[in-house]
């Protein structure tokens, strides 16, 4: 067959238009790095960063916790007719009442963070968290006011949850992008330590004042302490997080220094926080993250909240005994948070995640086997197995969820799939548990559903990309030091697209 002439059969025109495209393409790719791209982060700053809102979350789950540990003793002030299990399943109901309205708070507030920054946004939801579960503390019971008292606790509850839909997406948020990428799970594991110090000090407070009050003083007036003092904790919490300033990321977003590549995938900034754009253009990753939350809040919910419920009303063990070993857990689970933070720094998020799932998959059932022989060491042993796992997703997973959406959409897209997940699965996990024990008649049923939980959670780990020592989809790099900087701009090396 003979050759063919280049220049008989190929247009020099259309030749130039692709070499153009060509590298445009490649560029899009492996955009060069200037100086000017590149974040190098304020160890001061981001210390006081995570503080705030470490804080803030600390606050969140402290709220949710004191609901949880007096959970038969609301039953009792705002149900007080039928049986001690109608009152439990109807003080369980109005807990789960606010995770109904979680989803809306956070398409509410997500989208409003992506728009207008995270810091007002934060600030806003920590007042309402502190106006809401004081309140409660102030509501007279059933006998003085009838219908009124259950009517008012629902409110309120719907006032926590809303503010509550905008607080997780956006403290993980804040972290995640003030934090530079080499220590991202370090200090992300922060906001994990807030959520057990928001357990550890309902518990703790619950414990005291049951064992200094006694029962009768406890049902009549002590139980409003602990939601009274949110009032002090959400001054402080709000005076942290009005001293500091945007994250990096969203302040080079909103100045427009975000690479044209970037900008041509989300199209313009101002119509990214779009919820029908979350929802068509972000679906992938929102499933993703919405099996990821769904695992972990199952089990993160029955561990911390449902378990001295079930210690109490299931298997007879003492409340404050029950109380009194899943404070020592908890503990011991902040006492190696911020390794497990360190660990998913140097070996990958994926690795740790699945650790914690096949724990819960593989040791949930010998736990309340052990569990169920009532023995105090036995339960500590069980309850500690669980812990164990459980703690492998907490010191990972704030640093894990943020990555997976880019920077104009993370508040948003976190805080509505975080926030749909957690309605759907964790905060009706009380209620569903303790529903499935009284149809099957097995304490065993806490067990089966975190297994079911934990195959979910598997697939999905399975099913996510690395994120550890990598730049946040939709943000330049961020590091510690000049030195590192100005390495970057010299090596040039391939990387994820920012």
């Amino acid at each position: 067959m003979a050759a063919t002439d280049p220049d008989e059969s190929v247009d020099p025109a259309a030749v130039r238009r692709h070499r153009v495209l060509f590298r445009a393409i490649e560029k899009r790719r492996h955009p060069k790095l200037r100086r000017s791209d590149i974040t190098v982060t304020d160890e001061t700053a981001v210390r006081r960063a995570t503080k705030a809102a470490a804080l803030g979350n600390a606050m969140e789950w402290y709220d949710f916790g004191i609901y949880s540990y007096l959970a038969s003793t609301i039953g009792k002030v705002f149900f007080p007719s039928g049986s001690e299990t109608a009152q439990l399943l109807s003080s369980f109901a109005t807990f789960a009442v606010a995770f109904l309205v979680r989803p809306v708070g956070g398409m509410v507030f997500g989208p409003l963070g992506d728009k207008v920054g995270r810091k007002a946004i934060l600030s806003v939801t920590m007042i309402m968290m502190a106006v809401g579960t004081f309140a409660i503390g102030l509501i007279p019971s059933h006998t003085a006011i009838g219908l009124w008292a259950p009517g008012l606790l629902i409110f309120f509850r719907l006032v926590q949850g809303f503010s509550t839909g905008g607080e997780y997406g956006g403290a993980s948020t804040f972290i995640a992008e003030y934090a530079p990428d080499k220590r991202r799970g370090f200090f992300g594991s922060f906001l994990e330590l807030g959520t057990l110090a928001g357990y550890v000090g309902a518990s703790g407070l619950v414990v005291l004042l049951s064992g200094f009050l006694g029962e009768d003083q406890m049902l009549h007036w002590g139980w409003r302490i602990p939601f009274l003092v949110a009032a002090p904790l959400g001054f402080i919490g709000l005076y942290l997080r009005l001293k500091l300033d945007e994250t990096p990321a969203f302040q080079k977003l909103e100045g427009g220094h975000v690479k044209a590549s970037e900008a041509a995938d989300t199209v313009e900034t101002s119509a990214t926080a779009d919820l029908g754009r979350i929802f068509t253009r972000h679906w992938r990753p929102l499933l993703l993250c919405l099996a990821l939350v769904a695992a972990y809040n199952i089990t993160d919910y029955m561990l911390l909240s449902y378990m001295p419920t079930y210690l109490s009303g299931e298997l007879g063990y003492g409340t404050d005994h029950g109380l009194l070993i899943l404070l020592i857990v908890m503990v011991l689970q902040m006492c190696v948070i911020n390794q497990v933070g360190r660990l998913s720094d140097r070996f990958g998020r994926k690795p740790l995640l699945m650790t914690g799932m096949l724990g819960f998959l593989l040791l949930s059932v010998p736990s309340f086997l052990l569990i169920r022989q009532g023995d105090v060491l036995l339960v500590t042993l069980g309850l500690l197995l669980m812990g164990l796992s459980l703690v492998a997703m907490l010191g990972t997973m704030s640093a894990a969820l943020p990555a997976i959406f880019p920077t104009q959409v993370r508040y948003g897209s976190l805080s509505v799939a975080y926030n749909l997940s957690t309605s759907l699965f964790g905060g009706t996990t009380p209620l569903v548990i303790t529903a499935l024990i009284g149809a099957f008649g097995t304490t065993l049923v806490p067990a089966y559903y975190a297994t079911a939980a934990a195959v979910v959670g598997v697939v999905a780990v399975l099913c996510m990309r690395e994120t550890a020592n990598r730049p946040l989809a939709g943000s330049p790099p961020s590091v510690e030091t000049e030195e590192e900087a100005a390495e970057l701009v010299q090596v040039q090396f391939p990387g994820p697209r920012f």
